[in-house]
């Protein structure tokens, strides 16, 4: 019985030591993949006249740094066939527009021809409500009441369907903060957005943005934040492949990732008290 109980403990011994080891798992890496992150964003209180389109590929799971693509041809058309060209900033994989016209409510049709294949998508531009100016701050929120939190609102256009995205950069967070929101249970109502963090303290500086999206946007980005691990339940089934709008009219097998998306968008900065 002793050296049965010896071997039992050694065998436990090794199983702890094992369990300290790193492994690094040789993963298998696709073949890289196009994205177009083509989100046009006016901001209230600016012309919207300048505006960036950024292409990069997909890369392997343990890079930090995504590829830029350079030598496309990008443009954006109105309804009326008014084009706007996106010349790169050489080598670096931004596009840029300097006399885009943002219109609320128009209709506008991305292309983006690389390599000899043409991808599109269209989208609407959509407004959003402003943030109001009263910004409530508790200093005992969060989940277990030790946490700075605010709450902000905005209000909601009764007449038609809206959804929201909102961002939220704080010093204390690494990435900003991301929530999809809609009106189904606050049509015509004041919405109300919260943001929380223990490790907020006065004078720390966030910036509030919201953004109006479509439905079609809406139900992408749920779909990024569930894939992302921010998804709102802890059964929820992450989706291997998210893809957006943009298609590949040449080869539709070798479609590109990301979205088109036309927002205006409410921006309010904010001080920690």
């Amino acid at each position: 019985m002793k050296n049965k109980f010896k071997w039992v403990l050694l065998l436990c011994c090794l199983f702890q030591l094992s369990c300290k080891k790193v492994v690094d798992v040789d993963l298998e890496t696709a073949p890289p993949r196009l994205v177009i992150d083509a989100s046009i964003d006016w901001i209230k209180g600016s012309t919207g006249n300048e505006q960036k389109i950024k292409l990069t590929t997909t890369t392997g799971y343990y890079s930090s740094t995504f590829p830029t693509v350079s030598g496309a041809k990008i443009n954006i058309t109105n309804s009326q066939n008014t084009v706007f060209n996106f010349i790169e900033n050489p080598g670096t994989g931004e596009y840029v527009c300097t006399n885009f016209l943002p219109e609320i409510g128009e209709h506008y049709n991305l292309q983006v021809v690389l390599n000899g294949e043409i991808y599109t998508a269209n989208e609407t531009f959509i407004d959003v409500p402003n943030i109001e100016n009263e910004i409530v701050q508790k200093n005992n929120g969060g989940f277990s009441g030790d946490a700075i939190e605010i709450t902000f609102s905005y209000q909601d256009n009764g007449n038609v369907d809206n959804y929201y995205l909102q961002r939220i950069v704080s010093p204390v967070s690494k990435f900003p903060d991301y929530k999809a929101e809609d009106d189904k249970n606050s049509q015509g109502n004041l919405i109300r957005g919260y943001f929380s963090d223990k490790d907020l303290k006065a004078g720390d500086k966030l910036n509030i943005r919201l953004y109006g999206i479509s439905r079609r946007y809406y139900d992408y980005f749920r779909k990024i934040l569930t894939a992302s691990g921010a998804g709102a339940g802890p059964f929820q089934t992450t989706p291997g492949t998210v893809r957006g709008n943009i298609v590949n009219q040449s080869h539709p097998d070798n479609f590109a990732y990301g979205y088109f998306r036309l927002s205006t968008v409410d921006s309010k900065d904010y001080t920690i008290k």
